[in-house]
């Protein structure tokens, strides 16, 4: 059973789909890292209006349970068809908030239909050339529907074309009662781009015993495996005295640090780096000749290489200290862990998503995601959790796209799974 139609924007929940995201994309929900590293949660204000919203929307739906946490986590209940109540139950997952590096302010979504692959000049000056993006290039090919910003913000995509999704499943599901399934959890969290989705997640609410986020990118990415991932803050410590009597007393933090990050491996950095390679990546300093602080974020797919890296770093910060006379402070914090050794001791789950991918129509492309999801930390604690494309690309950025088409064949995977399991 295939819902979508030869004609993919005739298929029956495109509407719905298109409707929700462009609602969802104009709903302000951006995080903030620095009050979400201080314990904060939700970070911003903003992300309980986009929480909000989503809980009268399940409601109206007629989910069960329907509720929004202390937290900003809201969660809703579809019941399974009558006769599947003890097929095994899974959760879906999205997060609400958007990145803060772009804003998500005020975003004005531009919908560019049969697309027919020349470049695209957005209204403030940003151009999306097809010819430095192989997948813009083929939804032209294919003359998709393209979704953009106007240039001034990002667009969302990240992660609200996973939210739009879940919920155009579920009302799917609920208005095709034939359709039989067991019972589906969801969860919309907040604070996932600050790295702290899943610290307050409400597991007490949680009967599935495994989960799915929707939140990747290009159609037929199944990702199963991602970066083993630490946050790493290096303090330097000088000696302030009149720069004019500098010498020999004057140790000055500031030279500390750039010297720091003059000496971290330049093939082994974001802008270097791809594939299965990892990096270390600097995200901010600041000080004085008294202190200075660098902020980094270490990334590896094997641990052994991550504690190398942060032996790495360590000594390199000792080596600087030394020569400088000063001192120096690491401190190394874990944000996530790679999923691939719990999933891959549960194929069951990461084999029905195969399934569901074929019934769609999508061949599953595997790939290991070069960053995390709120299901890394799921799979963490004990709840295995691959992720599923959404068709957003260009993430974090003004020229950030959704092809709409691949929207379309994510909300099918859903729907497809649902039936999948409902087969156990």
């Amino acid at each position: 059973m295939i819902n979508v139609s030869e004609n993919i924007f005739d298929t029956v929940y495109a509407p719905s789909l298109m409707d929700r995201f462009l609602r969802y994309v104009r709903t302000y929900s951006e995080s903030d890292s620095s009050k979400a590293d201080a314990g904060i949660m939700p970070s911003t204000l903003q992300q309980k209006d986009m929480a909000t919203l989503l809980n009268q929307e399940m409601k109206d739906l007629g989910l069960d349970d329907v509720q929004t946490t202390e937290f900003c986590y809201t969660y809703g209940r579809l019941k399974a068809s009558p006769g599947k109540e003890n097929v095994p139950s899974f959760c879906l997952l999205a997060h609400i908030d958007t990145v803060e590096e772009v804003t998500g302010l005020n975003v004005k979504p531009i919908v560019h239909k049969n697309y027919g692959g020349e470049p695209i000049t957005l209204p403030y000056g940003n151009v999306l050339d097809p010819a430095k993006d192989k997948d813009l290039y083929l939804a032209g090919q294919q003359e998709d529907t393209v979704i953009t910003s106007d240039g001034t913000t990002l667009l969302g995509a990240d992660d609200k074309a996973g939210v739009s999704e879940i919920m155009t499943a579920l009302e799917f599901l609920i208005k095709h009662p034939e359709i039989r399934h067991g019972t589906i959890e969801v969860i919309f969290s907040p604070d996932e781009e600050t790295g702290h989705g899943m610290d307050k997640v409400p597991l007490e609410l949680l009967k599935s015993k495994f989960a799915y986020t929707v939140d990747g990118g290009h159609i037929g990415e199944l990702e199963t495996e991602c970066f083993n991932a630490f946050k790493t803050d290096v303090t330097f410590t000088g000696n302030s005295i009149h720069t004019g009597n500098g010498r020999p007393d004057l140790v000055n933090a500031i030279s500390m640090a750039s010297s720091f990050l003059n000496m971290l491996p330049y093939t082994e950095r974001p802008e270097t780096s791809d594939g299965r390679m990892g990096f270390f990546a600097p995200m901010s300093i600041e000080g004085s000749i008294e202190s200075a602080s660098i902020s980094l974020i270490l990334r590896d797919f094997d641990m052994v290489g991550m504690e190398k890296k942060k032996s790495l770093v360590e000594r390199i910060a000792d080596t600087v200290a030394a020569t400088y006379g000063g001192k120096a402070q690491v401190k190394h914090t874990q944000q996530y862990l790679n999923m691939k050794g719990v999933l891959d001791s549960h194929p069951d789950v990461v084999e029905n998503l195969v399934s569901a991918y074929m019934e769609a129509g999508v061949q599953p492309v595997f790939v290991p995601i070069r960053g995390g999801t709120d299901g890394s930390r799921l799979t963490e604690m004990g709840i295995p959790t691959p992720n599923i494309f959404t068709g957003g690309h260009n993430y974090h950025s003004r020229s950030e796209w959704a092809s709409f088409s691949q929207m379309i064949y994510a909300t099918e995977v859903l729907i497809q799974l649902a039936c999948k399991w409902a087969e156990e």
